[in-house]
């Protein structure tokens, strides 16, 4: 009698895969409140500078104000990134092109323009960092499922941490946020050691891989990465919840998984391939249900759907 596969313990066709409009909502307004929170030390340096520069009464005793320098370069359309590569002749030559063309011009109201073009800058920097932060709240929504799923198991584990780089023991009382900043997570099972990496470059796949399952040890993982028969499970992770990008998503999730089968299978292996996506739509469910059918993936889910989310990670942890 053949293995029932795992993801029919969630999924009855591709349409359970649809993220419904409920979803969708839910997912815009978690992205806007990450928006905020990520907005606020922006609003407190920005108080911060009107309150430093209110001490002035004309554009250039800015200048004299040595600790505000840096924002000066910011209202000057400076961005960090960019301040990094100029030499501080440059620097000043911004920043009086800033007085001279715009500060001056405002006559009394010139902190209040000054704040502006500090916040238009930094607004500029969070929408960047907003681009990517999708995937950071896919991440941080599947690291914690997995750990949710060991916990109840019983099985302990240690975290990769993101700042650091070391590896840490979990412990749910003293590490309740430690999905913020995790790079990893290794545990133990009946089936042995288990490492669980994010966004690792497989040398014989020579690209990037949201997620990877090896066999071994976090102590080992260092030299695992590299031996391509310790590889138990590879997938694409997508986050962004915006229906609009759904298929794009998937046309470059599933292109990476055909490159990452085609790899393996070129040394005789065949190690197992998921799916986890935030935004699914109608079409691309279908072809999804149609690769797990015929084998071409062994699991999918839908982020935003609990149910699909917890069964696919007991899968995980039972590999």
């Amino acid at each position: 009698m053949s293995k029932a596969k795992p993801y029919k313990n969630h999924l009855k066709s591709g349409q359970d895969l649809v993220t419904t409009y409920e979803q969708v909502r839910a997912g815009f307004v978690a992205l806007a409140l990450e928006r905020n929170r990520r907005a606020t030390p922006y609003v407190e340096q920005a108080r911060t500078l009107k309150q430093l520069a209110s001490r002035t009464k004309h554009p250039a005793e800015l200048l004299k104000l040595e600790n505000i320098l840096p924002a000066l370069l910011a209202a000057a359309g400076i961005s960090d990134k960019a301040s990094r590569h100029m030499v501080k002749e440059d620097k000043e030559n911004a920043i009086q092109e800033l007085i001279t063309k715009f500060l001056e011009p405002s006559g009394k109201n010139y902190v209040e323009e000054l704040v502006f073009r500090f916040l238009l800058t930094k607004g500029d920097a969070l929408g960047g960092s907003m681009r990517n932060v999708g995937g950071a709240m896919a991440q941080r929504r599947l690291l914690r499922a997995v750990l949710s799923a060991l916990a109840l198991s019983r099985i302990s584990c240690h975290c990769l941490q993101m700042a650091s780089g070391v590896w840490v023991a979990v412990c749910d009382k003293k590490n309740a946020d430690i999905e913020i900043d995790a790079r990893g997570l290794s545990w133990k099972s009946k089936r042995g050691h288990r490492t669980l990496m994010f966004n690792i470059k497989a040398p014989i796949v020579r690209s990037n891989i949201d997620l990877c399952l090896l066999n071994c040890s976090f102590e080992q993982v260092n030299k695992a990465w590299s031996n391509p028969e310790l590889y138990i499970a590879l997938a694409e992770l997508k986050g962004g919840i915006d229906p609009a990008g759904a298929d794009e998503h998937w046309k470059t999730a599933r292109s990476a998984m055909s490159r990452i089968k085609a790899a393996f299978a070129g040394n005789q292996l065949s190690p197992c391939t998921f799916y986890i996506g935030a935004a699914i739509a109608n079409k691309m469910s279908e072809e999804i249900w149609g690769q797990l059918e015929a084998g071409a993936l062994d699991n999918a889910a839908n982020l935003t759907n609990e149910r699909q989310l917890i069964s696919l990670c007991q899968w995980l942890i039972s590999l």
